[in-house]
């Protein structure tokens, strides 16, 4: 099986301004990332950016950058604009690994692509672990996926779902590994055909409630399948304790 590494990076960041491009022991954000993305079984490995800066710094280190409009409201929206740049076939798999994921298991890449190749009905794949406390599930951070017993999706919310309606009207807050909810890993396989479909799909309401583009593809009934891993992935980088911890990791892990 082939796919491609697809890494959106972004400039704009409110809670630390030019974020692809911060050091990482000695080399930027987005270059650690790609580089774990080569690990995975990956084919090849692109990063799309809005701004020429990362670009060069992608092609400084030996990777291929396109570069995108800096107007797009999603990553998806992004990456469907770098695939017709790349002139990828319809039926080519493409993961999304963020631009902000220096830690991201090259395993879990290659599991959520190879989900998708066997799962023809899908047009999506996507990851979840086990929450780990009941606050989780009350932690509107934390996104719930609830899963049919195909493995389908059924629906994403920052809401506690589903509703434990007799052990929760009494205010108990059932542990969370006692419900069928799942904690949601963002972390995306797509066909490229429905990538290209994607920015015309018109911005449904549960979208615009729970804020998560996902919604946009089961409001239009395309099928997203779950792998399931046992563990949360390593977290991601969004502020600058984020930034501190994963160069610690780096320092420790390149001696």
């Amino acid at each position: 099986m082939s796919f491609v590494a697809l890494i959106p990076a972004r400039m704009a960041s409110t809670r630390l301004p030019d974020k692809p491009l911060a050091d990482i022991a000695g080399k930027p954000m987005v270059v650690r990332v790609a580089e774990r993305a080569v690990r995975s079984q990956a084919g090849q490995v692109y990063i799309a950016t809005d701004d020429t800066r990362v670009k060069a710094a992608a092609v400084e280190h030996g990777y291929t950058a396109v570069l995108t409009r800096n107007d797009h409201p999603t990553g998806t929206d992004r990456l469907a604009e770098a695939v017709e740049q790349l002139g990828l076939a319809d039926d080519t798999i493409v993961v999304n690994v963020q631009g902000d994921e220096p830690l991201i298991d090259p395993e879990l890449i290659d599991a959520v692509a190879t989900l998708l190749h066997d799962r023809p009905d899908a047009d999506i794949a996507t990851c979840a672990c086990p929450l780990a406390d009941a606050e989780a599930l009350f932690n509107p951070n934390v996104v719930k996926v609830v899963c049919g017993t195909d493995g389908r999706a059924l629906y994403f919310s920052r809401a506690p779902i589903p509703w434990a309606r007799d052990a929760l009207a009494t205010g108990e807050r059932m542990l969370a590994t006692g419900l069928p909810a799942l904690h949601h890993i963002g972390l995306y396989a797509y066909r490229v055909g429905f990538l290209r479909r994607f920015p015309v799909l018109p911005q449904g309401t549960l979208e615009r409630y729970e804020a998560l583009e996902q919604l946009r593809a089961l409001e239009h009934g395309h099928t997203i399948v779950v792998y399931r891993t046992p563990e949360p992935p390593m977290a991601g980088v969004d502020t600058p304790a984020d930034l501190e911890r994963v160069r610690a990791w780096y320092t420790h892990h390149s001696q």
